[in-house]
């Protein structure tokens, strides 16, 4: 859970000059530059201590903390719901232990840093042991790339200004959970200011599922109200005097979602629900995705700020129009509902085991029985697969996106099955590569070990021998990046990913590509 609001409210102290704390109001970045940049741009049309933009790409990201998808959808919200309209939505689930917890400090991190809590390293609102230095939040990097770019940060819960986005934004303001007060600030500086990109946070859902839980009327009321806020200032966005020549991208999320009862921190699917509503040039009107992040809200702002998304700097997110589907996504329309797997809601539509166009799997080492859904490779989607069983690891499979490959050996050996072990290979497609002397084989992969395990990375030429690629036989969640020497003459290239176990984990692959030069 959240830390308690006393608790929270006494740990701002540490942030905040005392004088600053007390006014409750503009909490710039404390360095002798920014005061130096403030004074510069007084003359130049800054408003309220916040220097003035000059771009036409404008952006918005909005958090409404604690916001469960699926009471949004019947929630009396009809300015959300009119983002939704005319743009895309995106739903999908957070990590869990031990990645890090559903709690706001780890969420709200991974979308400012667009990287996950195994790399930012917040694992609870206490931010100890964050690594902002070395994946700092999207308005530092905003400013980084130029620092006349305009960057403002509101937040209700004070953590957000004072620790999230703790870098080099602008102009920080900390509004100690007065929601209304949020968006006065917003709304008085999209009308008379000029921010270039804007983060700011709302958080009296979250308060309602704290006190009433995520099921009641008053977190229904809650969304209501913060919907009302979000329409006050998306209409001083479009009551701009310059807002016909602008492009703005307009972004809403949540950082985690709430239990029935109140509460979160737990990996149950209420809890881990996330969503993202993206309103803007390129965003079709009432579509729906199953392929975008939390990570991919930072990407996107800086390609639309047209800062440089710089692969050296290891972000795991993507900007939004830069991620296609793979050839595992296109079998979502097919997806079964459950067979075996009795703990799974029974209207859960989410694994087969028939493979994508030339993609094929090798069951001839495989016993007899077991749990059907997992006989082998199995295609699955992140809500079916973590519902087979909590608490092992299977929600740090972060790094996957929509469908994709897994094969689990715990959950195949929950019922009875012939003798031997797990034994099934997963065989690409051929990809051609005459005349080519090397390539790169990429995929995200989350390799888990609790037991007897092995996993094993071939490529075979011409349907020659298996060569080995990689073997791994340790713990590993990352995006592979693997070079691979083309012989003389070869024409194609094929890998096949062997996993064997006994009732141990679990490994799981996505987003396979192979280029070669």
């Amino acid at each position: 859970m959240r830390t308690p609001r006393s608790t929270r409210t006494a740990a701002l102290a540490v942030t905040l000059a005392a004088a600053t704390a007390a006014a409750g109001l503009i909490v710039p970045t404390a360095t002798a530059a920014t005061a130096a940049t403030a004074a510069a741009t007084a003359t130049a049309g800054a408003y309220q201590g916040l220097p003035n933009g000059t771009k036409q790409a404008k952006t918005l990201v909005i958090g409404v903390d604690g916001t469960r998808y699926d009471k949004l959808l019947t929630a009396d919200a009809p300015n959300l719901k009119a983002l939704m309209a005319g743009g895309m939505t995106a739903t999908g689930n957070l990590y869990a232990n031990p990645l890090a917890p559903t709690l706001s400090g780890p969420g709200w991190s991974t979308v400012a840093t667009g990287v996950w809590p195994d790399k930012h390293q917040v694992k609870d609102n206490s931010f100890t042991g964050s690594r902002f230095d070395l994946y700092p939040d999207f308005a530092t990097r905003l400013e980084n790339a130029d620092p006349a770019n305009s960057t403002l940060v509101i937040g209700s819960w004070n953590p957000i200004a004072g620790n999230v986005f703790n870098g080099r934004a602008d102009l920080r303001l900390q509004e100690s959970e007065n929601d209304t007060k949020t968006a006065a600030d917003a709304v008085d500086y999209l009308s008379h200011g000029n921010p270039d990109a804007t983060f700011l946070h709302f958080d009296q859902v979250d308060e309602a599922g704290h006190n009433h839980g995520g099921a009641s009327p008053e977190y229904a009321a809650a969304l209501h109200s913060a919907d009302a806020l979000v329409g006050q200032v998306l209409q001083a966005v479009k009551s701009r005097p310059t807002y016909a020549a602008e492009d703005w991208l307009i972004l809403v999320t949540t950082d985690h979602g709430h239990t029935d009862a109140g509460g979160h921190g737990g990996n149950s699917a209420n809890e881990r629900q996330t969503f993202l509503i993206a309103s803007g040039a390129g965003c079709t009107p009432g579509s729906r995705r199953y392929d975008v992040k939390p990570v991919d809200i930072a990407p996107t702002v800086l390609k639309h700020e047209g800062a440089p998304v710089d692969p050296a700097r290891q972000l795991d997110g993507r900007p939004i129009d830069e991620i296609a589907p793979d050839a595992f996504d296109a079998l979502r329309p097919g997806l079964q509902a459950r067979a075996d797997e009795s703990g799974i809601p029974a209207a859960v539509k989410g694994w087969t085991h028939t493979p994508p166009a030339g993609w094929s799997i090798d069951n001839s080492r495989m016993p007899t029985g077991g749990v059907t859904e997992w006989r082998g490779w199995t295609f699955a989607t992140d809500e079916f697969w973590t519902a087979a069983q909590l608490g092992q690891s299977r929600e740090t499979n972060v790094r996957a996106r929509n469908v994709f490959a897994v094969a689990d050996s715990d959950e195949w050996d929950d019922k009875a099955h012939g003798a031997g072990q797990f034994d099934s290979t997963l065989v690409s497609p051929a990809y051609p590569v005459s005349g080519a002397s090397r390539g790169v084989l990429s995929f995200a992969t989350n390799y888990k070990i609790d037991g007897p395990q092995t996993g094993d990375l071939y490529v075979l030429f011409d349907n020659g021998a298996p060569q080995p690629v990689k073997s791994y036989r340790s713990d590993l969640n990352t995006v592979e990046n693997l070079p691979v020497t083309i012989p003389a003459g070869a024409t194609t290239a094929r890998f096949q990913f062997r996993y064997t176990g006994t009732n141990s984990a679990f490994w799981t692959v996505d987003q396979v590509a192979f280029t070669a030069s």
